[in-house]
């Protein structure tokens, strides 16, 4: 498949090659239904940019992440005025390298793109579930005359009969509230997340199955420390928490793909752009090696000191 121009986290050549790599990076940049502040087309390339400033090696798991080959494939930016086709050129969009065995993480763009990737996900793994990290319950069944807008991603997602998982919801319509009710939804609040502990968090993921799909939207995050988005509301996760949920999910679950979405690159604030693509690093890099030890590619490395020189 074609590369994108701009390869994520400026890795070298052979570690970005798509036939060798284990994960792609897959730009969406598509937005149709933002409903205020507009501008999560322009969130894939930005994060693209923002990666090449990240430092390779992960002190945590102790292995330079990009390692595992991560390539990065053009923009898949539907053209069709018609919102249901433009969606469905999205899915069969990711078909292909989900197809090939790849783990394939999507930069948004609007929420919107989610339930098409998770549609592909399940054609190809069959039954999984779906964890939703975010500050909206995204439950609506239309939202301004759509019921393909980005607050209704997770209620299409649910039309696929699948079983999911909500956590940092702080925002929500008085119909999405009764939803979660009727149908008993699995939510982990925002209000709950100071308490929540990876113990706490691996017994709530047992209602999922053993393969899940992630969609990250990066206003889970506290918009004191994440505020480049397109409707950031109080509350909601920091990077070290964050990161051990993110971790035990990828220990507990196999992760079969995910997404970030609804950056929204706005002057003066380039650390949102700079945090998603440390996310996605972080999580590339579990879904590879997180497991409670380190896993070396090639043996671990002769010392502790990074292999590749300082980028800054």
């Amino acid at each position: 498949m074609k590369s994108h121009s701009i390869a994520f986290a400026d890795l070298d050549r052979d570690d970005r090659s798509y036939d060798s790599a284990r994960a792609v990076v897959l730009p969406v940049p598509y937005e149709r239904t933002t409903c205020w502040k507009k501008g999560t087309r322009r969130g894939p390339r930005a994060i693209l940019k923002a990666s090449h400033h990240l430092e390779l090696w992960d002190d945590e798991l102790e292995i330079e992440i990009g390692s595992q080959g991560i390539a990065t494939l053009r923009d898949l930016a539907p053209t069709d005025d018609d919102q249901s086709a433009a969606l469905d050129e999205i899915r069969r969009g990711a078909l292909r390298p989900m197809q090939d065995g790849k783990f394939v993480l999507a930069l948004g763009g609007e929420h919107s793109i989610s339930p098409p990737l998770v549609e592909a996900a399940k054609e190809v793994h069959g039954e999984i579930g779906v964890i939703q990290f975010d500050a909206h319950g995204d439950l609506r069944d239309s939202y301004e005359g759509s019921r393909y807008s980005h607050g209704c991603a997770m209620r299409r997602i649910l039309d696929l009969e699948l079983p999911s998982l909500a956590v940092g919801i702080r925002s929500l319509s008085t119909p999405e509230a009764q939803l979660i009710q009727d149908r008993n939804l699995e939510v982990i609040w925002g209000r709950e997340l100071d308490d929540l502990t990876r113990e706490s968090f691996r017994e709530r993921l047992d209602s999922l199955p053993p393969r899940v799909y992630l969609t990250f939207d990066v206003d889970f995050f506290d918009p004191g420390f994440l505020p480049a988005t397109g409707t950031p509301v109080p509350g909601g996760g920091h990077w070290y928490p964050t990161l051990a949920l993110m971790r035990e999910l990828f220990a507990s679950k196999e992760v079969v793909a995910m997404d970030i979405v609804e950056v929204r690159p706005t002057k003066g604030l380039h650390a949102t752009e700079f945090i998603a693509a440390n996310l996605a690093y972080k999580c590339l890099g579990y879904s590879a090696f997180g497991e409670d030890e380190p896993r070396w590619v090639d043996g671990p490395p002769s010392s502790s000191i990074p292999p590749e020189p300082s980028r800054r």
